[in-house]
């Protein structure tokens, strides 16, 4: 199966799960919220340009907002962390190329301590920048950290779970110079 082909059955699963199965969850609290919709642009291929992270990034918040009735809210926290990814992973990932030749990010790929601080960082930032929107409209500050803290929580639990329950069949990158 092409790398094209299966994005967009990654993207079709994830905006689906999150629409029709963790936004119809009652909620356990007004604090909780479960997203899993944004693993797929962190799960994105190593090799996708700036350019095209952020129109994919921005296409897929689009998508949750108009199913959610959202302007704009997570298509925002989309872009910032299609725009953050690339330099997270430079950061994450060794420099010589020998030791790194997978094609996308995975705790195989990156090794696990890694690929927890890739999404970690991802993760609060997607969840910190979408509940600041949020809170611009009404709550106290008390309330703003408590959902960003909860939220993310709980995501990553559901992200770790899912790589856990799910792992993926990794490609190498070929040298095709």
């Amino acid at each position: 199966m092409s790398d094209l082909v299966k994005n967009i059955l990654r993207f079709a699963v994830f905006i689906l799960l999150q629409v029709y199965v963790l936004n119809k969850i009652p909620h356990l609290h007004r604090f909780i919220t479960p997203y899993l919709y944004y693993l797929f642009i962190l799960w994105l291929p190593f090799s996708v340009s700036r350019q095209w992270l952020l129109v994919i990034g921005f296409f897929t918040g689009l998508v949750l907002d108009y199913f959610t009735m959202t302007p704009g809210l997570h298509a925002a926290a989309c872009v910032l962390i299609a725009y953050v990814r690339p330099f997270l992973i430079n950061i994450l990932t060794p420099r010589d190329t020998s030791e790194f030749n997978y094609r996308e990010p995975s705790p195989k790929a990156m090794q696990w301590t890694p690929y927890a601080v890739y999404v970690f960082v991802l993760t609060l930032l997607h969840h910190g920048y979408m509940v600041f929107l949020e809170w611009l409209d009404f709550g106290s500050f008390l309330d703003f950290l408590i959902k960003v803290v909860a939220t993310t929580g709980i995501s990553l639990l559901l992200i770790f779970t899912v790589e856990l329950l799910f792992p993926r069949k990794l490609k190498f990158r070929t040298n095709t110079a």
